[in-house]
């Protein structure tokens, strides 16, 4: 199970009732963050899952309001009693941003792993990371920018049957579904001999800052949920998303429609609007499970089967 928490909706800046656009998935004890604004660590705050247990944070790019937060943030991942290493991944420049940026929290007591996806003008990116395949797509922005997709690799089921047509003994069976090969009677057994085709696993796409692109529909395809930008609701702000390289929502359901996901939920809204929600019924005639995301929205994900 895949626990998702949209810390924050808000574009540009936070608002008394609206922190900056921010996501923090938890699986399996650990957790992963993508984007930390100004002010991302109070939402994560009241939500009370901690904060030592962060293991990576991706940044979709390096504009104030979705990296402003990070220093803090670091200082309050040391003070949680974090000693292991942390990543930090995005697109090129995270060397040099980070660096400024920790001019004002120098001293921490672990260390920073800095990961670039460099290949901006390539498909994808893929990088394998706390036990979820994370892939990153180059988007449609004023600067380098990416969208993310969040994979649990779920591997087929153990054959018990086969397991025993090789006689393979039982305590060796618990090696095999961890993937490892294992020797007994001067016989190999690879995991691939008793494991079968592996099972769909959970999916989940996070997008914002970009107008909509080609490459993203298949990116997102089959999503359990598909996170996307609503800048503005009003269709009379076409022109607006269009000059400063944001999305619609009408054009974030349309995303979803194409790429076939299975929920939607909007965020990253223009502090101009007020009341996303007065817009949701007519992009649900384009994608009917749309969501006018809120601060603190959770959402489990099981397997299907």
């Amino acid at each position: 199970m895949l626990n998702v928490c949209l810390l924050g909706t808000g574009g540009m800046m936070p608002l008394p009732n609206r922190w900056l656009t921010s996501l923090l998935i938890k699986y399996n004890g650990k957790m992963l963050l993508i984007d930390c604004g100004e002010g991302t660590q109070i939402p994560l705050k009241k939500l009370k899952w901690g904060f030592k247990s962060i293991d990576a944070i991706l940044f979709t790019h390096y504009h104030a309001d979705h990296i402003a937060g990070l220093p803090g943030l670091l200082l309050t991942i040391g003070n949680a009693g974090r000693k292991e290493p942390l990543t930090l991944m995005g697109p090129p420049g995270i060397k040099k941003v980070v660096a400024g940026l920790t001019v004002i929290s120098p001293e921490l007591p672990y260390e920073l792993t800095l990961i670039e996806l460099s290949d901006i003008e390539s498909t994808k990116t893929c990088i394998s990371h706390i036990e979820m395949e994370i892939k990153g797509i180059p988007v449609d922005h004023t600067l380098p920018c990416l969208s993310y997709s969040i994979e649990l690799i779920r591997q087929g089921e153990f054959d018990v049957e086969r397991a025993k047509e090789l006689s393979i003994p039982v305590n060796y069976w618990n090696s095999l579904q961890k993937g490892m090969n294992i020797t007994f009677e001067g016989k190999t057994v690879s995991p691939e001999m008793v494991i079968g085709e592996t099972r769909k696993g959970i999916k989940v796409s996070y997008c914002t800052d970009t107008r909509p692109t080609k490459g993203l529909i298949e990116f997102i395809k089959d999503s359990d949920l598909f996170i996307c930008e609503g800048m503005y609701g009003n269709e009379d702000d076409l022109c607006k998303a269009e000059q400063k390289k944001h999305m619609m929502f009408s054009e974030a359901g349309l995303l979803a429609k194409q790429g076939s996901v299975k929920e939607l939920w909007l965020t990253h809204y223009s502090p101009s609007l007020t009341k996303p929600e007065e817009y949701i019924e007519p992009v649900r005639t384009i994608f009917k499970n749309t969501l006018a995301g809120s601060d603190l929205l959770i959402k489990s994900i099981k397997y299907t089967d």
